[in-house]
């Protein structure tokens, strides 16, 4: 408890103080003292205490695991299955996409931000400490199921970006990805009614698939969010989207799949490109930075600051970003800031680096026209 008072007294000056303070002081304790028996304890003994805070807890607000019970859906209890928490988190979501996801060892490299043969590796070498420590293939209880939600959370939520944005060469949207993975994270909510990360991701995917229609021509060809006709988006899919945003925002300090889905809701919200309010979706991303830093999230930062401040300040923050140089997106958006700048030949050398990272058939050709222009 006085950890979280701390953790209090640091974070609410600057963004605030919650609607309710004192559950939001009972759910990070908690979390605290949960971390701290998975440390020292055994397992019998963290079962026991488990128990014991799981009915001292009687505050309204989600608690992360809290309903967890039978999984119906047969995938995504095998989804849980996989995620065993004797393995890495990277190694239980590349195993896991592997086996269960439908994606190839070179798409799991693209979304893990990693090389494939590295990523082949650490598929052999999960499965060989599966078997080196015999590590059954059993669903969870509900007491286990809470320290495999973030691998289950990091699958799903891979599985539709690949299909938002397939790296293949067949097409650049795969539904039967993105349908899926929104299909199992709709179970997932079902079995996890107050958990505000699993909401906020069903809401993060219904918010972008919703914009699905716009975001290719007539031709097939890639369309930017900011050139989308808006028209086509679907908009009960981001009804639905917005008051899932809303729940997992109110249910208590929000996680990175919340963010995101805010940020998403921003844009689903403006009625036209001109009108995106870029400051808060800059704030957002800072945040996002600030609870789940990486490069990745200070790419995004940039673009959005480039948006708020021009392309020179979106620019300068890129160049300082490190890790990301095998990062197809990195390069992209590079190359446009570049590019508005009217530094031609540097945004044209760009492209062209985006290009040898060999992207899937859409950015390929989106990539292609934009140079040729």
């Amino acid at each position: 408890m006085q950890e979280a008072f701390v953790v209090a007294l640091e974070r609410w000056p600057r963004k605030g103080v919650p609607a309710n303070p004192g559950a939001w002081i009972t759910q990070v304790a908690r979390n605290g003292a949960i971390d701290r028996i998975r440390r020292e304890g055994v397992l019998r003994d963290k079962v026991a205490v488990l128990e014991r805070l799981e009915a001292l807890h009687a505050e309204p607000e989600a608690v992360p695991g809290e309903g967890l019970g039978e999984i119906a859906d047969d995938r995504l209890r095998l989804i849980f299955t996989c995620c065993h928490p004797a393995l890495a988190i990277e190694s239980r979501v590349a195993l896991t996409l592997r086996s269960l996801g439908g994606l190839s060892t070179a798409e799991i490299a693209r979304a893990l931000l990693s090389g494939e043969s590295a990523t082949a590796q650490r598929i052999v070498r999960a499965k060989r400490k599966i078997a080196a420590n015999q590590i059954p293939y059993d669903v969870p209880d509900a007491s286990q199921m809470p320290e495999r939600l973030p691998a289950v959370l990091a699958t799903l939520y891979l599985i539709f970006n690949e299909g938002y944005l397939a790296s293949s060469d067949e097409s650049p949207v795969r539904t039967d990805l993105s349908g899926e993975a929104i299909r199992l994270a709709r179970a997932l909510v079902t079995m996890l009614p107050r958990e505000p990360e699993a909401i906020g991701l069903l809401a993060l995917m219904l918010l972008t698939d919703a914009r699905r229609a716009g975001r290719l021509d007539k031709a097939g060809e890639l369309v930017l969010l900011e050139d989308q006709d808006r028209s086509l988006w679907d908009r009960e899919q981001i009804a639905e989207g917005l008051e899932l945003s809303r729940t997992a925002a109110a249910g208590g300090p929000a996680g990175p799949y919340t963010v995101q889905a805010r940020i998403a809701a921003a844009h689903a919200e403006a009625p036209n490109a001109a009108e995106t309010d870029w400051p808060r979706i800059a704030r957002l991303y800072a945040w996002h930075a600030e609870i789940a830093p990486s490069p990745v999230v200070e790419l995004n930062r940039a673009v959005a600051a480039a948006m708020c401040d021009g392309p020179l300040r979106g620019l300068e923050l890129i160049e300082a970003i490190d890790g990301l140089d095998g990062y197809l997106p990195l390069h992209t958006a590079r190359a446009d800031l570049l590019r508005r700048l009217g530094r031609s030949r540097e945004a044209a050398e760009a492209y062209n680096r985006a290009l040898e990272l060999n992207p899937g058939l859409g950015e390929r050709r989106f990539i292609e026209r934009r140079l040729a222009s």
